[in-house]
């Protein structure tokens, strides 16, 4: 058995292989058919960037959540984070940095542990490099934004119940339908989509109710909105 011998310092871990890159994409569901937020779209710019910086590619990780989930609740995320934390690539690359996190706590969490740890945070939307104190501050400023926006959607999603309680709409019944269907729901009457399209939407991907029927109306949209586990989503999702 080998012991440790006081004093000694312990060897540095190794370094990164230099220019190689995990990319990181996300959508949220209400998303996967806008161009601008799109998995093809987010793979085109990281895949740019890192063809004009001399990146190497290791690995490619995706999550379909929303971006107000903590980092450690993403799979993919998770994977990327644990690539660059074992020194099998050098950045942690993104298209912009609310695909990382909405939340401003949680990208701070992200820009002081990769400094901390010697790896960098990159996002192809303004050219963000986090080695630098220019890049740290730009990012700062960016998740501010990141995080009015988020407020704005959530402020929406809390204006649009309070008017269905007042139109007499009881809130609260119960649902068979799984979380990341009921999320799928929130984000996308947040984002203003109407019920119909919401229910077209569901239909288009073979999404069934809670009672099993391939067939979705606005009726049931609706009551999946006003289901009382949707309001727990809502406050877990937006912060309401």
């Amino acid at each position: 058995m080998t012991t440790a011998i006081p004093g000694r310092r312990r060897r540095k871990a190794a370094s990164a292989p230099a220019n190689t890159a995990v990319a990181y994409v996300r959508v949220s569901t209400d998303e996967q058919m806008q161009s601008g937020a799109g998995l093809a779209a987010q793979r085109a710019a990281i895949q740019a960037e890192a063809d004009r910086q001399g990146w190497t590619i290791t690995g490619w990780h995706v999550d379909d959540v929303s971006g107000g989930i903590a980092p450690d609740k993403r799979p993919g995320l998770s994977n990327a984070l644990a690539k660059v934390r074992n020194r099998e690539a050098a950045i942690l690359v993104a298209a912009k940095l609310d695909r990382l996190s909405r939340s401003m706590s949680d990208a701070a969490g992200l820009l002081d542990l990769s400094a901390r740890e010697g790896w960098q945070v990159v996002t192809c939307d303004m050219a963000l490099d986090t080695s630098t104190p220019q890049g740290r501050a730009a990012a700062h400023m960016t998740m501010t934004f990141a995080e009015l926006e988020r407020g704005m959607i959530s402020q929406r999603t809390r204006e649009a119940l309070a008017t269905r309680k007042a139109a007499g709409v009881q809130l609260g019944k119960p649902t068979k339908l799984p979380d990341e269907v009921l999320r799928r729901v929130i984000t996308e009457a947040s984002q203003g989509r109407s019920l119909r399209q919401i229910a077209a939407g569901l239909m288009a991907d073979g999404i069934r109710t809670g009672s099993g029927s391939e067939r979705w109306s606005a009726q049931q949209v609706r009551r999946a909105l006003d289901c009382q586990r949707s309001e727990h989503l809502t406050a877990e999702m937006f912060g309401a």
